[in-house]
């Protein structure tokens, strides 16, 4: 008997249905994850990539084309996590263990300023603090005889109060939902032994939530690191590289091997970062809690400065909410940055070309590019929500159903690498595999079906655990049942699964769609003139001093965020009645 028939039975053994669904599932993540970052790493080790990793590295041009990025990147960092602890501790304790005045506004209002996008906020302070350094119009306060200083219109002090406003409520939350873990009890135990509240703070507090801060701090930090926007609009008029706009102006000027070599880098940083935080909070073993009053939370009694603290929470929230989106309306209706809230027009809207407003440039509704723009938006929105969903869906269903086995362990691995991956980085990663033609297959450079790839890839993590939130509220039996009946996998993914999970499943393509329409980091680099949109516009608008537009095309996008999550609550009380 020959070698191959010996061996055929084992790989029949080896590829039953139990393992050929995760196989599957591999090859396809490898293909949208593993397979780019392999093609990056393979870019520089060519010749021209050798030369690259030099050229950074170890050359004269090495603190233009990397240390100083590198430093400014790791001030952002640094600065914003810290910055972000400090307001979302603060806030958090306020809202979870005081008795402030209108908790619950403001646990609300605090949660706001994440979902606004981060080149909304420094379009915002632009449109404020701008003075004549670049040239153009001068922000509403210089325009009205205030001396703004530079450090203040342009550079790493506004990028970091930006990302420190935009990233604080990130911490928030997470601190939040730590602080609302400590019992009642353990305080109460506490004050009966006579312990003051620096100690109940320092003593029991602070250990219970110190995983919540690693991980606030080390998500924040990990955000600012890889943030785009707030950098390339307040920092590169002035000249302050980060890494992140280091690596778009290489790829954007054709030097494509040496933004690989940077793209690498970013990815190398933030994982240092991740990583170290992970360690951190695995190594400390102090943390569990076992109580049987938990479900309590000791609230301390504020006295004379319940108003006071009340009226600082609102103020931030005010700040870094209201105030940002009032700029941002004003700005698009008001023909002079200097006069924001008088002589309103809609022409920034509306408008017909050709008048003496704007050089002559047509309303956003009435520009051919920008309703381009619009529905190419709102097409990648859709479409990456819903391939990603499924995709998520049934990546989540196989490693829940296949638990504990080492496909599985590899696919949860696989599938969640994107986290460790900046955006602009990840999209680097996609030019370098797809940018040129792949055996019969075309260069996918500039497409709109590269958009949805890298998109639909780069937001895997969040459909997987959305998809693992809601599998795990399923019986395994209805499936089990549905097998026995001889209903398919097909089948009993589409008749049990997903109506059992449309819940979950929306609230996830929500938060998807809501991610790609005000996404800029991603599309920066996969941008081009036949698959335009409104981020990217906007960005241009802005770079070009035309702020009423950049503007009035922001204002857009918060509308459609907001439009998206109030139609997922309306869709979600209506389908699955029987939850009610």
């Amino acid at each position: 008997m020959s070698m191959p028939e010996l061996a055929a039975p084992g790989w029949r053994r080896f590829l039953t249905a139990r393992r050929l669904a995760p196989l599957l599932m591999i090859l396809i993540v490898g293909v949208l994850v593993l397979a780019p970052l392999l093609r990056i790493l393979l870019a520089t080790l060519s010749p021209a990539g050798i030369e690259a990793w030099g050229a950074i590295l170890a050359s004269p041009m090495s603190p233009n084309l990397w240390w100083r990025p590198l430093m400014n990147t790791l001030i952002l960092g640094l600065g914003v996590s810290a910055g972000c602890l400090l307001l979302g501790g603060f806030t958090a304790w306020l809202v979870v263990m005081t008795d402030v005045p209108g908790r619950r506004i403001l646990g609300v209002l605090h949660t706001l300023p994440f979902m606004i996008p981060s080149f909304a906020a420094a379009l915002a302070w632009g449109t404020l603090f701008r003075n004549g350094r670049m040239g153009g119009s001068p922000g509403f306060f210089e325009a009205n005889g205030f001396i703004i200083p530079d450090w203040l219109a342009w550079g790493i002090v506004p990028v970091l109060i930006v990302l420190i406003a935009h990233y604080y409520s990130l911490a928030f939350t997470i601190i939040a939902a730590a602080l609302s873990s400590v019992g009642a009890d353990l305080v109460e135990a506490a004050q009966m032994t006579g312990a003051r509240r620096p100690r109940i703070f320092f003593g029991i507090v602070l250990p219970v939530v110190t995983p919540a801060l690693v991980s606030a701090a080390s998500l924040t930090l990990a955000g600012a690191v890889a943030n785009f926007a707030a950098p390339a609009l307040l920092g590169l008029p002035v000249r302050m590289q980060t890494l992140s706009t280091r690596l778009f102006g290489m790829i954007e000027i054709g030097q494509a091997e040496r933004g690989f070599v940077l793209a690498l880098l970013l990815i190398a940083v933030s994982g240092i970062f991740l990583f170290l935080s992970d360690r951190l909070v695995s190594g400390r073993r102090a943390f569990v809690t076992v109580t049987g009053k938990g479900g309590r939370t000791r609230r301390f009694p504020l006295g004379k400065w319940r108003w006071p603290l009340f009226v600082a929470g609102f103020g931030l929230a005010m700040l870094t909410t209201i105030v940002p989106v009032v700029v941002l309306v004003a700005s698009s209706l008001a023909t002079q940055t200097g006069a924001l809230f008088s002589n309103w027009t809609l022409h920034f809207w509306l408008g017909e070309g050709g008048g003496q407003i704007a050089q002559g440039t047509a309303g956003i509704f009435r520009n051919p590019v920008l309703i381009g723009a619009l529905l190419n938006t709102l097409k990648l929105g859709v479409v990456v929500a819903l391939i990603t969903m499924l995709l998520g869906l049934a990546l989540a269903h196989t490693i829940t159903r296949n638990k504990g086995t080492v496909l599985a362990n590899i696919l949860s691995q696989l599938a969640f690498l994107p986290l460790l991956i900046p955006s602009i980085a990840f999209a680097a990663a996609y030019i370098a595999l797809f940018g040129a033609p792949i055996g019969p297959l075309p260069s996918l450079y500039g497409s709109f079906t590269l958009l949805v790839m890298a998109a639909a890839a780069h937001n895997l993590p969040y459909a997987v655990q959305s998809g693992r939130s809601v599998l795990g509220q399923i019986s395994t039996d209805l499936e089990e049942s549905a097998r026995l009946t001889g209903a398919g996998p097909l089948r009993r993914m589409w008749a049990i699964v997903v109506p059992l999970a449309i819940r979950g499943l929306l609230a996830g393509a929500i938060l998807v769609f809501v991610k790609m329409v005000r996404d800029l980091s991603l599309v920066v680099l996969l941008f081009s003139a036949t698959s335009p949109v409104l981020s990217m516009v906007a960005y241009r608008y802005a770079a070009e001093g035309f702020m009423q537009f950049a503007n009035a095309i922001t204002v857009l996008i918060l509308v459609i965020c907001l439009t998206a999550s109030l139609v997922a609550q309306a869709l979600q009380a209506r389908v699955q009645k029987w939850k009610e």
